[in-house]
């Protein structure tokens, strides 16, 4: 009788003990897994930093890929006018709080319109419609983006000019065309890019504003697929380094 109590309470006991062992097992594994996801969500946060939300979910699913697409999208394309002589005269601390200052209002502004930064090059940028997603008002987005850019250029220019900073002005070209977009670089640095002579037209566009007066200047297959409402004022055609014809643009003035 004593001896069957003993088994019995060693078998119980034993059990405890197991039951114990992977309470303690599974508390842990659930403690390690919930860093995991923490650490993961935190690098996801940093990596879209760098590039477009819809890149670093490809990339967490599918890995890095050197496969690449052909899409039509829209390409703009911002630079800032004399901006150059400027950050001479201004010292380095502050001229990277205005710079940024600058970026995040232009960012907001494209990404309130369906597009996304691409890239910073220097004081311009590269923004994208319907490159990471199918977009069929893409290029309505992208005029739609611009004037959002003029009015935030406007805004910030009054609080600069309230702190007694040099104001902005920028000028932007946008064009429509095929291109081939994909992850592009070295094994050790990458990056989401497009690249083709869409591209190359949208970057000669902007540099034609200065020519040109104006702030946004859109080409004829912009023009040509646009809602009606936008105003836009036909100037002369104009030789670009690397097209063969002279290309006919439109400055945006207004959407009634």
């Amino acid at each position: 009788m004593l001896t069957a109590f003993l088994v019995a309470a060693l078998v119980a006991a034993a059990c405890a003990l197991t039951a114990w062992r992977r309470s303690r097992e599974a508390s842990e594994l659930s403690r390690r897994l919930e860093t995991s996801l923490a650490e993961l969500e935190s690098l996801q946060q940093a990596f879209v930093r760098f590039a477009p939300h819809e890149v670093v979910e490809r990339i967490i699913a599918g890995g890095v890929s050197a496969e690449a697409e052909t899409k039509e999208l829209t390409i703009l394309f911002a630079d800032l006018k004399n901006f150059t002589p400027m950050a001479e005269t201004l010292e380095p601390t502050r001229l990277v709080v205005l710079l940024n200052g600058y970026f995040e209002r232009m960012d907001t502004a494209i990404a309130s319109h369906r597009g996304h930064l691409a890239k910073f090059i220097g004081d311009g940028l590269l923004a994208l419609f319907g490159a990471l997603e199918a977009n069929p008002w893409q290029t309505n987005d992208a005029l739609h983006a611009a004037l959002a850019m003029r009015a935030a250029l406007e805004e910030y220019n009054a609080e600069l000019g309230a702190k007694g900073l040099p104001t902005l002005a920028f000028g932007i070209g946008i064009h429509r065309g095929t291109v081939v977009s994909g992850i592009l670089g070295t094994s050790s640095f990458r990056e989401y890019g497009v690249i083709g002579r869409a591209v190359n037209l949208a970057s000669r566009v902007e540099h034609l504003t200065r020519v040109h007066g104006a702030d946004i200047l859109v080409t004829d297959e912009v023009r040509s697929g646009c809602d009606p409402r936008f105003r836009l004022r036909e100037l002369p055609p104009a030789e670009l380094k690397g097209i063969h014809a002279p290309v006919t643009t439109y400055a945006l003035e207004s959407f009634e």
